[in-house]
């Protein structure tokens, strides 16, 4: 087929002259493009992308002897989306709205041309790789468990802008696809075929080429349902009575979870209510128009800043120190398996890495190890793993009460009680056997490194690894650095921690660290406006309107008053025994009335700010306000969110002031990984930056001077105010 006054044109040597793609078309006339980046590991559209697909396009599209068209990968995956670095380059909306139109277009011009064409899909297609995908006719899937389907786009607040806002709902219905781009769901091939988001699955390539030509063969003039004549998406169009309630309920459900701090998930909402009214066409400009808007948001530059570039600066090794080759652990010692040594034993055996999983006792140690047999039973129950894959990882874990077992392990990483006495103890026995090359690391999460450090015969060998609960779900590992810890030390646990799959952030001792200090600095301030007659309701309102994934009072249940006690006690006899001042923080009393003088110590024990009835939902504790009497006049919401985001921005800016955190890219990723800091301000620092620090300190000076001085602002962020500047790592 051949559009008006055009010649048809060799459609092969048009694409294999362009960088990236290559072609050849078989005796019946099927092109099969591969397209393979050669200076990437993956696929991306990214810079020249857009024109070269449009060569590609046209070339095809004008070729009287190509008959149809299989689009594939020579990776294992397809295409994982755009190029988010690029993103960087738009200024205006006009360039966002231009940038996702031109590959729409292309998109358009192929899957109206008359003729089949195939996503033949290699592995994962995230993003604008899924897009292409839906612009085409037929979509084939290699069978893979590593393989992940979906439009996340969401997440680093943006929206799909390739089409997928306007094709997905036409080919699932609008609820199911509002769900899907909403919450930013990642579908493995079986769940995308089930709800008809892929039409086959394959079992390899070969397997995925076959069934591609087969499906040209047997469809010859292919349309997309919604270019048929009386098409009507499923469930029905944003004017259907039953769509209707979709869109009166879907706005106040997105509100009660994000409350309204990711405008993303509105404007999604908006292109499919409006594009769902209109021809596709119209639709996709429609989309086009709301993707500018995001891309040019706030929050998009928060999260894209940080959870994309410098989250990718740190997996890259920013932070690891050069000269030391990269090294893999084979054997790990845990000792101690309660909750954080069990679910240390289960990542580690995860990543293929033998565990010996010590305790006083055989039967706590098995208990360790059967954590990782109720997590791998719930895995194989959702179809996520298998009875042999479970069998494989348990076979690497080791339970013992022995020493000796730890005698060819390169790694130990002590998990037991935030005792001095005990931990030391585990430092003496371990390292009488283990060798000499082994490094040693604490899981603790507040005793200084150095400190526990004392007792050891290699100091420079001894490094904090401080993990966050539950193990298995929390992406950050904080790695400390003891004044002696070496830097071959530290090469080592970085390169374990990226083994098993976690991020690594790098931080140098002090109290409390990084994250332990600064976490505790919103859960303390949510308590103290308790003591101050704020409604407890009030608080946790503030903290989920904040951003932050739990409210304080809630937060302070789930790690236990006691718990909290005990740290702010042996931390305030340090500082006596090394002459500092002990400043007593407001929290502390309430703790203490709360959790002492009522017994109430946290969810645990079913009690503490909040009740835990067995058969209803946890709510706030009836006596918080007889014993904290509320004052009638209750101050702005504002106050009480800032009051909660500032002491943590803050406090990450004095940490960063005093060197214990080392980059502005850890400070970041630690602030979200770690304790769930709001996301969509992209960190503690950015949070400063995107304020901009004049601001912030204005703002600081207000609270101080209304609630006490811990809001005065870091010397720093003085600083970059009176200098114009904003917190960025050195390049």
């Amino acid at each position: 087929m051949t559009t008006d006054n055009v010649d048809s044109v060799d459609s092969i040597k048009i694409i294999n002259d362009l960088a990236n793609f290559s072609a050849e078309r078989d005796s019946d006339g099927i092109v099969t493009v591969t397209i393979n980046q050669s200076d990437r590991k993956m696929n991306v559209i990214g810079d020249g992308f857009n024109q070269s697909f449009a060569k590609l396009t046209d070339g095809f599209v004008n070729d009287d002897k190509a008959t149809g068209l299989i689009l594939t990968s020579g990776k294992e995956t397809f295409i994982v989306g755009a190029d988010i670095d690029a993103l960087g380059d738009i200024n205006t909306y006009e360039q966002a709205f231009e940038l996702v139109e031109d590959l729409k277009g292309s998109l358009r011009k192929l899957e109206t041309a008359g003729k089949p064409v195939v996503a033949a899909i290699t592995g994962t297609a995230l993003g604008g790789g899924l897009e292409i995908a839906l612009a085409c006719h037929h979509r084939i899937v290699i069978d893979s468990p590593k393989t992940k389907l979906g439009l996340p786009e969401v997440k680093l607040g943006l929206l799909p802008g390739g089409g997928g806002t306007q094709r997905l709902p036409r080919l699932l219905g609008i609820q199911k696809a509002l769900e899907l781009m909403t919450q930013g769901k990642e579908l493995r091939p079986d769940a995308a075929k089930a709800i008809g988001m892929i039409d086959d699955i394959a079992s390899d390539k070969e397997d995925l080429l076959a069934k591609a030509k087969a499906w040209i063969k047997t469809n010859p003039k292919a349309q997309q349902p919604w270019d048929k004549k009386g098409f009507k998406i499923l469930g029905g169009d944003s004017k259907h009575p039953k769509v209707v309630q979709i869109f009166s309920i879907a706005p106040a459900m997105a509100n009660q979870k994000s409350h309204g701090n990711y405008p993303a998930i509105t404007h999604i909402m908006s292109c499919v209510y409006e594009g769902c009214l209109v021809d596709i066409d119209t639709g996709l400009q429609i989309e086009s128009r709301y993707f500018a808007t995001c891309a040019l948001s706030q929050e998009a530059n928060n999260m894209i800043n940080t959870l994309w570039k410098q989250l990718n600066k740190i997996k890259k090794g920013q932070s690891r120190p050069e000269g030391f080759a990269r090294k893999q652990v084979h054997k790990v010692a845990v000792l101690g398996a309660g909750m954080m040594g069990a679910g240390i034993a289960y990542v580690t055996a995860k990543a293929g890495i033998e565990v010996v999983l010590l305790d006083r006792d055989i039967e706590s140690a098995k208990k360790g190890k059967g954590y990782s047999v109720k997590l791998l039973d719930k895995a194989i129950s959702r179809g996520h793993s298998t009875v042999e894959k479970k069998q494989t990882l348990l076979d690497l874990i080791k339970p013992t009460i022995s020493y000796d077992d730890l005698k060819d392990c390169d790694l130990v990483i002590e998990a037991v009680f935030e005792d001095r006495e005990i931990k030391a103890d585990c430092t003496h026995q371990s390292e009488a056997v283990i060798p000499e090359s082994a490094i040693y690391a604490s899981n603790t999460s507040t005793l200084p490194i150095t400190s526990l450090a004392t007792v050891s015969t290699r100091p420079n060998q001894f490094i904090g690894l401080h993990f966050f609960s539950p193990v298995d779900k929390m992406p950050l590992v904080e790695i400390i650095m003891g004044k002696q810890t070496d830097d071959e030390t530290l090469a080592k646990a970085f390169d374990y921690v990226l083994q098993i799959n976690k991020t690594p952030i790098v931080v140098n001792d002090s109290r409390g660290f990084y994250t332990s200090r600064v976490f505790a600095t919103y859960v303390s301030e949510g308590i103290a406006m308790l003591a101050e007659g704020i409604h407890p309701r009030s608080i946790e309102v503030a903290g989920l309107k904040a951003g932050m994934p739990m409210p304080p009072l809630a937060l302070q249940d789930e790690v236990s008053l006691s718990l909290v006690r005990h740290i702010t006690e042996q931390n305030n006899r340090d500082m006596q025994a090394e002459g500092k001042p002990v400043i007593v923080h407001p929290s502390y009393e309430v703790l203490k009335v709360v959790g002492e003088e009522h017994g109430r110590e946290g969810k645990k024990m079913g009690k503490g700010f909040y009740d835990y009835p067995e058969n209803g939902e946890k709510h706030l504790w009836a006596q918080l306000t007889n014993l904290f009497p509320t004052k009638d006049k209750q101050p702005p919401q504002q106050d009480l969110i800032d009051r909660l985001l500032f002491i943590q921005a803050n406090e990450s800016a004095k940490c960063y002031e005093e060197n214990v955190v080392r980059s502005v890219s850890d400070t970041n990723i630690g602030s979200i990984f770690g304790w769930g800091f709001a996301p969509q301000h992209g960190g503690t620092l950015q949070f400063i930056n995107a304020m901009g620090a004049d601001k912030f300190v204005e703002r600081s000076r207000v609270l101080a001077k209304k609630y006490g001085e811990r809001f005065e602002p870091a010397s720093i962020i003085i600083e970059k105010a009176e200098k114009g500047e904003v917190f960025v790592d050195d390049e």
